[in-house]
């Protein structure tokens, strides 16, 4: 028998949104509620007139009072429940990255009707964000199902390490912490890395201090993008993190290649990676600013490079400074297009879901109008399939990458 979970009454525009697809639910949205509950509970959303729309976690605490995870009125959320929902993201990752799990992102928060859940796999190494109370109080049960579906389908899980680091968990009420889950048979890492293979090349991810999760797997795609053009090409690699763009486009036949960050971490990291993949010789290593160190090549004279390839942190992360990232885009993509030959290429991304594609197409037409040049497009491209954008929901739509020729 299905249990009876509280009830709020949400007004017309959130019973617009829900219909539409979105799953968030606004505290100012919520018009009464019946029953009690307490933060991190599933509640029944209804709309005014009382029909039901979905089941969602509720918390008090956060300006998100419910996060809609499902839109079945039979279904009962127990623990045979999410395991489905388990299986159902890792048959999907099955799917779209043709078999290979041995690193993908498997869930992907709303995307996969796991509010506020992020799972990345490298290797037998499992590293998981938790940003919702209802996810943060099931979490065990969640671990141990993912740990047997994962089982099942013959992928070892050596570890699952929690990355909850991110400020976002005390909007929701909850603590920052990170470190081990533990669970019968585990063996952590004691150095707290792993060691994947993407198109080919083998990477050294810092699952506990690396930015993120240890690696930034939604540019897999984008990556072996770059690595079909980058044929006899000297290559500036700009916010090269992890080293993975520039050595993509050496393993492409790229004749020399740069790898560019303003952090000294991440150009260690590089190197390691660059050695390897026996690159360590063929990397030049820079530790800069990007932007000064495009203007210093201006300076310069000539041109360095055939294929420069811009992949910046994000610029903003709220709609009140969009103005602003547009300018440093601007400014950004200017300066690589008049650095770039005629006939030379530009790779170019952006990972904030607040920079619209609309918005950032039209950056890129002001940017080639700044530097005098025209832009020929080779590649439009999102994140890789093991992201999924859910239509409706455009949280879950962030990366835009652009590949182009300089004419």
């Amino acid at each position: 028998m299905k249990e009876m979970n509280c009830r709020l009454t949400v007004n017309a525009k959130a019973e617009k949104s829900i219909r539409n697809g979105h799953p968030w639910v606004y505290a100012d949205d919520v018009v009464s509620s019946s029953g009690t509950y307490v933060s991190g509970d599933v509640v029944d959303v209804l709309n005014p007139k009382g029909k039901w729309l979905g089941a969602g976690f509720v918390n008090d605490v956060s300006q998100i009072r419910v996060r809609v995870f499902c839109r079945d009125a039979n279904q009962s959320y127990d623990e045979k429940y999410w395991e489905r929902r388990i299986r159902y993201a890792v048959e999907y990752r099955k799917t779209v990255m043709s078999g290979d799990l041995s690193c993908c992102r498997l869930i992907f928060g709303e995307a996969d009707q796991f509010p506020g859940w992020t799972v990345d796999k490298f290797g037998s190494v499992i590293v998981t964000e938790v940003l919702s109370l209802g996810i943060e109080q099931r979490k065990d049960m969640l671990f141990r199902l993912l740990i047997r579906v994962l089982s099942e389908s013959g992928e070892n899980v050596s570890c699952v390490y929690e990355r909850n680091d991110s400020p976002l968990r005390e909007k929701e009420g909850m603590a920052v912490h990170t470190g081990y889950f533990h669970f019968p048979g585990e063996s952590a890492s004691p150095d707290g890395k792993a060691l994947i293979t993407e198109n080919g090349l083998r990477f050294e991810v810092d699952y506990v201090h690396g930015q993120k999760t240890g690696f930034f797997l939604d540019q897999k795609f984008n990556r072996d993008s770059v690595r079909r053009i980058a044929g006899g090409k000297r290559v500036l690699d700009c916010c090269t993190h992890t080293g993975a763009f520039a050595m993509n486009a050496l393993a492409g036949g790229a004749s020399a290649a740069t790898a560019l960050d303003c952090s000294e971490d991440a150009l260690n990291s590089a190197r390691r990676n660059a050695s390897l993949n026996g690159m360590e010789d063929r990397i030049g290593f820079v530790c800069a600013d990007m932007f000064d160190y495009l203007e210093d090549q201006l300076k310069k004279g000539g041109n360095p490079y055939d294929l420069i390839i811009l992949d910046p942190p994000a610029f903003t992360k709220s709609a009140k400074t969009v103005q602003n990232a547009f300018s440093g885009y601007k400014r950004l993509n200017t300066l690589a297009m008049r650095l770039l030959p005629r006939g030379g290429y530009l790779a170019t991304c952006s990972c904030s879901h607040f920079m619209t594609d609309g918005l950032f197409r039209t950056m890129l037409s002001e940017s080639a109008a700044a530097a005098s040049v025209q832009l020929r497009q080779i590649e439009g491209r999102k994140q890789s399939p093991d992201h999924p954008i859910l239509w409706n929901v455009p949280e879950t739509e962030y990366l835009k990458f652009y590949l182009f020729q300089v004419i």
